[in-house]
């Protein structure tokens, strides 16, 4: 997952092209990164929350890209009328906010939180019958929290999480959160864009296990999940057409395995509310035109219930480039 102020891309004004997520590089110092994580484990979570309003302004005077493709998302979402420069400081904030409680999910601090889960039971059913399935979310709020709302001291192994994801991007956070967090809460991770993952991934859903997917960036050619084919589609997204990459539902569909919407809100304090729907269903094999038409609507559903997200908690989804491609020449 990317992610900006305390990691990677919310501050590079120079992007290698529009919309290009993948090839920003990072902005991150290895030093203030641990000093951060440092601070947030030995003084605890109330201290450290004391210092993200500066981190927030920070990035939201000195990162004008992002603030661009902010003020043009938020515009979408809370209109043009309501907005003004403190929803980008929520947003920032907020995203911050999500950042610091990563460490201490992967530390096992559970206790911190409080979950409303909504929606559980549908994919309950798939984890007691052991059937692996796909849980596609978007970069809104925190998936570390959607694995932590289903952790129990009396079933640790409740749900079985894989993260399907690029790895290469955002690696000084990535590497620095991996040193300070404890093994059993550091979720697996299937690197995408290997030979090897394929198996990997088919092997993990075979053992019952979720793989969870974040499926609102598209990737260029040669960047596809182990080779197979994805089609970059255009759909209408918060009244103007965006590009949705189909390839996370093809991937369900050639493994036939039903697909959930998954989401971890963030709603302020030490607050989430985490939400699970079941979004398409690929157990059964389709054929030829049945089976374009099933993962057509399977991604229609997806950015359908992605738009109503947003504008539900405009300030949850944390996209820091330019997701409309309006830069481009």
């Amino acid at each position: 997952m990317s992610r900006p102020p305390l990691q990677a891309n919310a501050g590079a004004e120079a992007t290698p092209a529009a919309g290009d997520w993948a090839h920003t590089p990072e902005r991150s110092n290895m030093l203030v990164l641990r000093f951060f994580c440092w601070l947030a484990l030995t003084c605890g979570r109330r201290v450290v929350r004391l210092i993200l309003p500066a981190v927030s302004f920070y990035f939201l005077l000195f990162s004008p890209s992002q603030r661009r493709h902010i003020k043009r998302y938020l515009r979408r979402t809370v209109g043009e009328e309501r907005m003004n420069w403190h929803d980008g400081y929520r947003l920032i904030h907020a995203f911050a906010s999500v950042v610091l409680d990563r460490v201490f999910f992967l530390r096992g601090r559970h206790d911190l939180f409080t979950f409303d889960v909504k929606g559980a039971s549908a994919l309950d059913a798939e984890v007691a019958a052991g059937r692996g399935a796909f849980l596609i979310g978007a970069h809104v709020g925190s998936f570390e929290a959607v694995g932590a709302s289903r952790y129990t001291a009396d079933s640790p192994d409740q749900l079985r999480l894989a993260m399907l994801m690029y790895p290469d991007n955002a690696q000084q956070i990535n590497s620095v959160l991996e040193a300070i967090s404890e093994p059993r809460f550091r979720p697996e991770v299937i690197a995408l864009g290997r030979p090897e993952a394929m198996l990997r991934l088919r092997d993990w859903l075979d053992a019952g296990g979720m793989a969870g997917l974040l499926a609102d960036r598209t990737l260029t050619k040669g960047e596809e999940a182990a080779g197979q084919r994805c089609d970059s589609v255009e759909l209408p997204f918060l009244g103007k057409a965006a590009s949705f990459s189909d390839g996370p539902f093809r991937l369900a569909a050639l493994l036939q395995r039903k697909v959930f919407f998954m989401a971890g809100l963030y709603l302020g304090g030490a607050h989430y509310e985490v939400r699970f729907e079941p979004l398409a269903d690929f157990s059964e094999r389709v054929a030829g035109a049945d089976r374009e038409a099933q993962i057509r609507a399977a991604l229609e559903a997806y950015v359908a219930r992605l738009e109503a997200l947003c504008r539900e908690h405009p300030h949850n989804w944390f996209n820091f480039h330019d997701f409309w491609l309006e830069d481009a020449p």
